[in-house]
C-alpha cells in the first residue's frame, strides 16, 4: 500500500515538474570567457581603459542576444603585469570552465602560447607581437589588430614617404634611425628586427637604441647619447608615461628629430603628458580614437556612458576601442562556431575564426582575415599624428597594395622571416 502511494506521489511530481519545466524552459547554456588584464603593473596606464572597455563590450554583446541567445560570463582578473601570476590566472580560467580567454601583455601570452596552443583555448589578446601570428606555431593566438611588425614598419614607411621629402636634407644624404624601447621587455623589443630591417630596406643609417623604462620619468641621458648621432626619426616601443617622458626631454633638449610610436604609447594622454613636444608626433592607430566619427563608434560610447558614468568622457582612451576590437571579433568567431554546432576550441577556431574574410567591425580598424595559413589579421595600418590639438591621418598604409612591399608580404606568409612571424 505504502508502495503504491508512493509510486503515485513520484509520478505526480515528475508530472508537475514537466509541465513547470515546459512552462518556464531551462535557461539557456551561459558560454564562459576569462580575461587576464593589468590594472596595475607596468602597463596599467594603458590597461585600466582597456579592462574597462573589455568588460562593456560584454555587456553590451549579452543585451544583444549574446552568442546566438546563449549568455556569455565574462569573469577577469588582474594580473599586475607578472608573468608567473598570468600563468595562475589562466590555470584558474581554464577550471572555471573558460572557452577563450581574453589575455593582455606580450611576455606573459609569448609565455602562456605553449600552453594555450596544447589546451586548444582560443587566446583573444591586447598583444599584437607577430611571432603570435604564424599558425603552424601558434594556432591559438589572435588578436584583431595589424601585428607590432606591421605598425612599426607603416610608421617608418608614413614618415619616409610623407615627411622625409620634406626635409632640407632631403636628397643629399640618407636619413638616420634610432630605437628607444625597454630593452627587456619583450612587447616593447618585439618588433625590433622588423623596423631595423624596414629601415635597410629604405635606406636609412641606423644608429643607436637607447634603453627606456617602461616606468621611467626622466630620460635625459638616454637623449644625450641619441644626440651624438643626431637621428631624423626616432622609434618609440614603450607605453604612454615613458613615451611621453622621453619626447618631452627630446623636445627640451633640442634633439631635432621626429618621433614615431607603437600603438601602445600612442594615446590621448602623449598630448596631456607631453604637451608641446607632442606636436608632429606620429603613432600605429590599429582603430579610431574614442569618439572619432566612425562606423559603431556610437555603441562604444553609449555602452561607456551606461554602464561607467562615473568615468568622464574626456578621460576615456583610445584603449577602450582596442578593446572592442578584440572583443568583437570573438564574438563573431562564437556565433559562427556556435551554428555549426561546435564551441570547442577547434571549433571556435576552424569553423569560427579562420573562416572570417574582410570582416568589418568598424572602429577604423582595417577589414579582418583569419585563415589556417596565416594570423596576421590585416595587411597594414593607418597612421596618425598629432597637429593643431587633434589626430589627424598621415596615411594608410597597406603593404599588399604596395609594389614595393607586396611580395615581401606574400613571401612571408610562405616562408615567414619578413613582415611578421
Amino acid at each position: 500500500m505504502k508502495d503504491n502511494i508512493c509510486f503515485k506521489y513520484l509520478v505526480l511530481f515528475f508530472s508537475l515538474l514537466f509541465l513547470l519545466t515546459v512552462a518556464h524552459p531551462v535557461a539557456a547554456k551561459t558560454i564562459k570567457i576569462g580575461g587576464i588584464m593589468d590594472t596595475t603593473g607596468a602597463t596599467s596606464d594603458v590597461g585600466k581603459d582597456y579592462a574597462i572597455g573589455m568588460e562593456e563590450a560584454w555587456k553590451y554583446i549579452n543585451e544583444q542576444g549574446g552568442i546566438n541567445g546563449k549568455k556569455v560570463k565574462y569573469t577577469w582578473f588582474d594580473y599586475g603585469y607578472r608573468i608567473p601570476e598570468a600563468i595562475t590566472k589562466y590555470k584558474l580560467l581554464k577550471r572555471l570552465g573558460s572557452i577563450v580567454i581574453m589575455g593582455w601583455g606580450t611576455g606573459d601570452t609569448e609565455a602562456l602560447s605553449p600552453t594555450i596552443n596544447k589546451d586548444k583555448i582560443p587566446y583573444v589578446s591586447a598583444s599584437y607581437s607577430a611571432h603570435l601570428t604564424n599558425p603552424k606555431k601558434t594556432r591559438y593566438n589572435l588578436f584583431f589588430s595589424s601585428d607590432y611588425s606591421t605598425n612599426a614598419r607603416a610608421c617608418l614607411t608614413a614618415w619616409f614617404d610623407v615627411k622625409w621629402p620634406k626635409h632640407p636634407d632631403y636628397g643629399k644624404r640618407k636619413p638616420r634611425f634610432a630605437a628607444s624601447y625597454h630593452f627587456a621587455h619583450p612587447y616593447c623589443s618585439a618588433p625590433i628586427e622588423a623596423i631595423k630591417d624596414h629601415a635597410k630596406l629604405l635606406g636609412f643609417e641606423i644608429g643607436p637604441d637607447v634603453n627606456v623604462s617602461l616606468v621611467a620619468l626622466d630620460t635625459k641621458s638616454q637623449i644625450m647619447a641619441l644626440k651624438k648621432f643626431k637621428p631624423d626619426i626616432v622609434w618609440h616601443g614603450n607605453t604612454t608615461m615613458s613615451v611621453s617622458a622621453t619626447i618631452r626631454d627630446a623636445y627640451a633638449l633640442g634633439l631635432g628629430a621626429d618621433h614615431i610610436v607603437n600603438n601602445w604609447g600612442f594615446d590621448e594622454n602623449l598630448p596631456r603628458l607631453a604637451g608641446p613636444a607632442a606636436e608632429g608626433v606620429m603613432g600605429a592607430t590599429p582603430c579610431a580614437f574614442y569618439g572619432q566619427n566612425y562606423k559603431n563608434m556610437d555603441i562604444v560610447v553609449a555602452t561607456a556612458k551606461k554602464y561607467n558614468p562615473g568615468v568622464p568622457q574626456e578621460k576615456r582612451l583610445i584603449r577602450t576601442i582596442q578593446a572592442w576590437g578584440d572583443a568583437l571579433i570573438t564574438w563573431e568567431a562564437l556565433k559562427r562556431a556556435d551554428k555549426a554546432g561546435d564551441l570547442s576550441g577547434p571549433g571556435i577556431m576552424v569553423k569560427g575564426f579562420e573562416t572570417m574574410r574582410n570582416l568589418d567591425i568598424g572602429l577604423g580598424a582595417s577589414p579582418i582575415t583569419f585563415t589556417d595559413k596565416d594570423h596576421r589579421p590585416t595587411t597594414g595600418c593607418l597612421v596618425q599624428e598629432w597637429r593643431n590639438g587633434k589626430f589627424q591621418e598621415v596615411k594608410r598604409v597597406d603593404f599588399l597594395k604596395d609594389p614595393r612591399f607586396a611580395d615581401k608580404w606574400n613571401k612571408s606568409k610562405e616562408e615567414g622571416g619578413f613582415f611578421g612571424y
